[in-house]
Order: structure tokens, then C-alpha cells, then sequence
């Protein structure tokens, strides 16, 4: 990435969990480019191609400050460790007086964590595989299991929980999205957060669709049926777990937003 930053979209965004959305919506910014290359992501049209409107840091302080006055609950940085950098440069020009909120795939440095504690209110990281022969193959990440599970534990132990007015203002959500046969894999990483994050909330996904290069991978390029979906909530359930459980008619299309740049 270049010294400025690419974004798609930003806006007040409703489809988050209700301890990020609260009443007005978190106030989204979306990043176009990965630090990861996920076939399947549904955000595929910004986050692997070389797209996007080019803004300063200058620029992206701006954006904080309009979302806030917009009545967002939080600034939401989804997809946004390739810009840590330029991220907090933004935020020594301009911190909001609401949470910032960082929206990642959860493989993260410690040493950009440490970088970003003083500025990140909440972490919502998502924490996709348990076996790193997964994660080669749809991601191009040979290390992601080990790396993510580091991450997650550095976030907790920083930022215990807060919550007021039912909107999160510090603490941490993880994020596991089911996809098509992988249940053992969610299972797993349910039975690893229970033992190693204890009392942290757990957003259940059920929202997998098909999407960027799917297609190319028969094995996942189908939705998850009602039996994988219903066997890792039986999971979630049994485990006591904390947090969301999606729907599984969440998996739609609709929920992408339209990339206006």
C-alpha cells in the first residue's frame, strides 16, 4: 500500500452487532486491500482488487470527525491493518469522543497491537480457522492459527469490557464465521476461546455466501447447510457461551453494501 489510504465507502452502518450498531449505527469506514487474500470474501470486490478512492491522513481525520457528528456510535476501521500506520497518524490529528472501534481478520503483530493499544477502544477480530492447511489454501496464510491466537489473547488482556447504554465502549467481540465443512474446525476454535478468553462474547456468523473466488473451490462454494449450522450452535450452547448467534438466513447478498468510493 502507498503512503495514502484507500477506502470504498463510509457511512452510519446498521449490520454490526447490536453492541457496535446501538441506536444511530457504527460509523463505518471501509478499506479497500487485505493483508490477507481470502477467496472467499464477500467484500472481494475492494479488498483484493486494486480499487478505491485514494484520501490523505489528513483526509481520514476529516472522516472521523463527520461520522461523529453524524451520530455514529463508534468509528468503525473495517479491514484496516495494512493502514495501522496511517490509522494512527489520523488519530493523533483528530480522536474522536466516541470508541474506535478496529474490525480485523484477527492476524495481527503483537508489535502493531502495542502500537495501536493507546488508540483502539474496542477489537472485534475475527478468528476464521483452526487448521493452518485451511488458511494456506483459502487465505494464503501458512501461519494464521498461531499468529490469530497470540492476537487475540493480547487483546483481551488489554481491554477488559465496558459496556453503557448497551453500546460496547471498550472490551472485545470475537468474531467465527461457519463455513461449509468446517464445523469441526468452529468447534474447535469455540472449545479454544471458552478455555483461553474466558467471559469474552462470541459473535456466531452464519453469513457465508459464495463470493470472489469461491467458485474455483467446490467444496465451499455452496452455503451451510442446516445441519452443520444447528452443530456448531449445539456446540456454542453447550459451551455457555456469551454473545450472538446469527441466523442462518443471514447469508445474503443484501447485507454488502454498494461501493460508492
Amino acid at each position: 500500500m502507498g503512503e495514502n489510504v484507500k477506502i470504498a465507502k463510509y457511512c452510519l452502518f446498521n449490520f454490526e452487532e447490536p453492541l457496535i450498531s446501538g441506536k444511530n449505527g457504527s460509523g463505518a469506514i471501509f478499506f479497500c486491500g487485505c493483508s490477507l487474500k481470502c477467496v472467499f470474501c464477500q467484500n472481494y470486490d475492494i479488498s483484493s482488487k486494486d480499487t478505491g478512492k485514494e484520501i490523505s491522513i489528513k483526509e481520514l481525520a476529516e472522516i472521523f470527525k463527520e461520522l461523529e457528528h453524524m451520530g455514529a456510535e463508534n468509528i468503525n476501521l473495517v479491514n484496516p491493518t495494512h493502514y495501522a500506520y496511517q490509522i494512527v497518524e489520523a488519530l493523533k490529528i483528530y480522536k474522536p469522543n466516541i470508541p474506535i472501534v478496529y474490525n480485523t481478520h484477527g492476524y495481527e503483530k503483537i508489535e502493531t497491537l502495542e502500537k495501536l493499544m493507546p488508540y483502539i477502544d474496542v477489537f472485534l477480530p475475527d478468528f476464521k480457522y483452526f487448521d493452518d492447511s485451511c488458511a494456506k489454501k483459502y487465505s494464503n496464510c501458512k501461519d494464521y492459527v498461531s499468529v490469530t491466537q497470540s492476537a487475540l489473547k493480547f487483546m483481551r488482556e488489554n481491554k477488559a469490557d465496558i459496556i453503557e447504554n448497551d453500546v460496547m465502549k471498550q472490551g472485545v467481540i470475537v468474531r467465527h464465521l461457519i463455513m461449509p465443512l468446517m464445523t469441526e474446525q468452529s468447534i474447535s476454535i469455540l472449545k479454544w476461546i471458552k478455555t483461553n478468553l474466558p467471559n469474552t462474547l462470541v459473535s456466531l456468523m452464519a453469513q457465508y455466501v459464495p463470493y470472489g473466488r469461491a467458485s474455483e473451490f467446490k467444496e465451499i462454494n455452496r452455503r451451510i447447510t442446516k445441519r452443520e449450522y444447528q452443530k456448531v450452535v449445539d456446540a456454542y450452547l453447550d459451551l455457555n457461551l456469551s454473545g450472538y448467534v446469527q441466523e442462518r438466513e443471514s447469508a445474503s447478498t443484501l447485507f454488502i453494501p454498494k461501493w460508492d468510493y
